[in-house]
């Protein structure tokens, strides 16, 4: 699959989408081990904040679990051609009001496993017409397959944040 050109997508998505290095596939296979493995690897910093008003461990893995709700829902709708306009989401609110910090760390990670599992029969879906199908979400066009690498790209990214600013390893 070929990577998704600017034109279809805002400029916010090149943060992730740039992240993304080898077939979209793969990374999002990959994920499933990778990120619980990374998570688990650090269960004793489950409720660090390397700052005051940052998120801990579990809720950066919350965010990650309602992100991919969000995107998948997005490219559930663009995909099947809604019409609609679909809002955005802050997610500084999200996280403040799931109560991640309250969660058992391995309940999160297999919440993770069972999600993105799931989604990966939705997007191996996908054929190249409905890849390309666009819609407005958070008041800006992209397109179906943009949304497809911001999902991987953004826990690439997160992940990079972990180890650079919650030094995981």
């Amino acid at each position: 699959m070929n990577r998704p050109q600017p034109n279809e997508y805002p400029t916010w998505g090149e943060t992730y989408i740039s992240k993304v290095d080898r077939d979209i596939f793969e990374i999002l296979n990959d994920q499933i081990q990778t990120l619980p493995a990374l998570f688990r690897a650090n269960a004793d910093k489950a409720n660090y904040a390397y700052a005051e008003g940052k998120w801990t461990l579990k809720e950066m893995l919350g965010h990650i679990i309602d992100t991919e709700r969000v995107f998948a829902y997005r490219i559930t709708c663009f995909a099947r051609k809604e019409q609609q306009p679909l809002p955005g989401f802050d997610e500084d609110d999200y996280v403040l009001n799931a109560r991640f910090a309250q969660r058992d760390l391995e309940d999160l990670i297999e919440e993770f496993i069972a999600l993105r599992k799931a989604n990966i029969y939705l997007f191996k879906s996908l054929n190249e017409e409905e890849l390309e199908r666009k819609g407005i979400a958070s008041g800006r066009e992209i397109n179906v397959k943009s949304i497809l690498f911001i999902v991987g790209g953004h826990i690439i990214h997160h992940v990079g944040v972990l180890k650079e600013r919650y030094h995981v390893v």
